[in-house]
């Protein structure tokens, strides 16, 4: 791995990390469904453009049924349930609910797809949920924090789940074109939820850039890299992503939010990333988080 693949690694884990902390600030403003149709459009239309710079935009041509199934379940759900659990959830902690995708990849698809699961990674599967128990044990108290880390881990089994998708029904397609045509389609699936829920107040210019944040940085971009680190450095070495965007969610969260950097935290957090270590071992096809 060259020096510059390092540095685009860590570019991707700040920049995936940062979407935590733009939730966090904007969804309470603007609700997690407009919040998530700001980032989605913007999103779209950024790949759609690099797309069309490449001569791509045929590509699309015949897979609308497929994309749309793919935009729910991969952008649309996880997005919005993401953007629901930072209005109780801190975005370190939303960020370490994150990094529980790929321990749903691997118990999903032994559950759909009869994959084996070699004793490590059943291990691996144990150690990583025991983390989520240590890091919002406090939490289960409250009903609304319940609810938000039920939703946290709900949008990463959502990822686990297109993960498995997406190796099956998209073979041969291009990278850039699945998301691409996915976050084209989730934007138009989510817009009347977006419509049915716009705030009765204008909202604050801060809350909209965050939106378009979201939408340019922490989506657009964020794919255009990782599918450039992947080609660079391959699957195995790419999915070490998984590990550091924890770590730059719950940093900005305290930097910028003045949220609590607790010793529950870290240990959460420590055990989480240790089981999922296990998991990916050996693994073929990375799960990205984002």
């Amino acid at each position: 791995m060259t020096t510059s693949d390092r540095l685009l690694l860590l570019l991707l884990a700040a920049v995936w990390g940062s979407s935590f902390l733009f939730m966090r600030v904007a969804a309470p403003e603007l609700g997690a469904f407009v919040l998530i149709e700001i980032r989605l459009v913007v999103a779209a239309v950024v790949l759609l453009l690099w797309l069309a710079a490449r001569g791509g935009l045929r590509t699309l041509v015949g897979n609308a049924g497929k994309l749309a199934l793919l935009g729910a379940i991969n952008s649309a759900v996880p997005f919005t349930l993401f953007a629901f659990a930072t209005l109780s959830l801190t975005a370190g902690m939303a960020s370490v609910l994150n990094a529980t995708t790929p321990l749903w990849a691997a118990a999903i698809g032994f559950v759909w797809l009869r994959d084996r699961l070699a004793p490590h990674k059943v291990v691996g599967l144990l150690i990583g949920f025991a983390g989520v128990l240590v890091l919002v044990a406090h939490k289960l108290g409250d009903s609304s924090d319940v609810m938000a880390v039920l939703a946290g881990l709900a949008a990463a089994g959502c990822y686990g789940v297109s993960s498995h998708f997406t190796r099956l029904r998209f073979v041969g397609l291009p990278p850039m074109t699945i998301a691409a045509g996915s976050l084209l389609a989730a934007s138009v699936l989510l817009l009347p939820f977006a419509l049915a829920t716009l705030p009765a107040e204008v909202p604050s210019l801060r809350a909209v850039l965050c939106g378009i944040v979201l939408g340019v940085l922490c989506t657009g971009l964020a794919y255009v890299w990782y599918f450039r680190l992947l080609g660079s450095v391959g699957p195995a070495r790419a999915i070490t992503v998984t590990y550091l965007v924890p770590v730059f969610g719950v940093l900005w969260g305290v930097v910028f939010l003045d949220e609590p950097f607790t010793w529950r935290m870290v240990l959460g957090a420590s055990i989480v990333l240790a089981g999922t270590m296990l998991v990916v071992r050996g693994k073929k096809s990375p799960v990205p988080s984002r």
